[in-house]
């Protein structure tokens, strides 16, 4: 019965000075894994910094490209007809979001938001002015839509204003 209580005597402390040890060494290495994280994602942050201000001046030409005050004076009508230049703008509008869609990878998720709806909401105007019934031509579609927007803000200036202010809080 002395033996084994002479061998608990020695065990006994060798244990909890084990488990302690060990313990410690956990927390280390989770400590280190975790600014091994950090440094990385520092790192990643840094490197990906230039693409995603990229993005964001991408998103901005796109943006003002299809601000229907500055598309309609690039875009000129192919013929009178007004839903033709509908089909016309729309397609410009549609073609230059398929040029960017990529860069919703580096945008928030807000802004990706804010671009679709100004993107939508700038067909929805075209579209809304084309079916006007006293609208007869391309030319007076065009008049309409640069009248409609003197009097608000276009969803393009709303959108840019939002972007503007959510690369100003990148820095």
């Amino acid at each position: 019965m002395t033996k084994i209580l002479e061998i608990l005597a020695y065990t006994l402390p060798s244990l909890i000075t084990g488990g302690v040890a060990y313990s410690i060494f956990i927390s280390y290495f989770k400590d280190q894994q975790n600014t091994r994280r950090w440094l990385i994602q520092k790192e990643n942050q840094k490197l990906a910094f230039p693409q995603r201000l990229q993005a964001y001046e991408r998103m901005v030409l796109f943006l003002e490209r299809i601000n229907p005050t500055k598309m309609l004076l690039r875009v000129a009508p192919i013929s009178q007809e007004k839903s033709d230049y509908e089909n016309l703008i729309i397609s410009q509008i549609e073609q230059e979001f398929e040029h960017n869609l990529t860069q919703q990878l580096y945008l928030s998720d807000a802004s990706w938001t804010i671009i679709l709806t100004a993107k939508n909401s700038t067909i929805q105007m075209i579209r809304k002015v084309s079916r006007t019934e006293d609208i007869a031509n391309a030319d007076a579609m065009r008049e309409k839509i640069l009248n409609d927007l003197l009097d608000k803000q276009s969803p393009s200036n709303a959108a840019l204003a939002y972007l503007k202010n959510e690369v100003s809080e990148l820095w």
